[in-house]
């Protein structure tokens, strides 16, 4: 039979008990709310993606349940932090590559700001050479470097495609004579299903999205 002692005990675990979840709650639900500040006061640069883009980005990554992916242009990591979010909640990874040092290290910078850095990881260096470092098998591909070479990055990443990868080009049609050869590439062949979209007007541009079909 319990004493009143042993009552008490359990009276005062439980409110412990009750009142450390609702802290973690609480805290989750401010990590959450920075996050959300954190992108909206982002001081984005014209190398990074829009709002709209970026939003898509991270729809794109959550809803295929995406688990290993890459980016090609880092920039200042406003993409990253997006992509990463969702990353995060499929209990995935992002490498994010580029070859400026101090975009790296601004990347890394917003990335730890966020949190993020168990599933994000910006690594320096040329994507014509990193890109053939990397390891193991991908799902989603997002490309915003040097136009010209969109189709080299493709076809350094693309034997570590998974069947029903989606690889996501930007600036795709204000740049679209710099990249006729990936555009007509991703079109054309029966390995892919591409289409265009305008996520956001704000820099009158688009993005080709591709499906791996295999």
């Amino acid at each position: 039979m319990k004493t009143p002692w042993h009552m008490a005990i359990a009276i005062v675990g439980t409110v412990i008990l009750g009142g450390a979840l609702l802290a973690a709650q609480q805290t989750r639900k401010v990590s959450d709310e920075f996050r959300r500040q954190f992108i909206k006061d982002f001081k984005r640069i014209g190398l990074n993606t829009t709002v709209g883009d970026a939003a898509l980005l991270r729809i794109l990554v959550e809803s295929g349940r995406c688990k290993r992916g890459v980016e090609v242009g880092s920039a200042t990591g406003f993409g990253a932090i997006n992509m990463g979010i969702a990353f995060e909640r499929n209990g995935g990874q992002l490498i994010t590559l580029d070859i400026d040092p101090a975009m790296i290290k601004t990347t890394r910078e917003n990335v730890a700001a966020m949190g993020l850095e168990k599933t994000v990881t910006a690594i320096e260096g040329d994507a014509l050479k990193t890109l053939a470092e990397l390891k193991g098998e991908f799902d989603f591909v997002f490309i915003d470097a040097l136009k010209p070479d969109y189709l080299k990055y493709l076809k350094l990443i693309e034997p570590k495609l998974k069947a029903g990868a989606v690889v996501v080009a930007d600036n795709v049609i204000r740049s679209e004579r710099q990249m006729k050869d990936y555009l007509e590439y991703v079109q054309t062949s029966p390995n892919y299903d591409t289409t265009i979209v305008r996520a956001s007007v704000e820099k009158n541009d688009g993005m080709a999205i591709s499906y791996k079909l295999k």
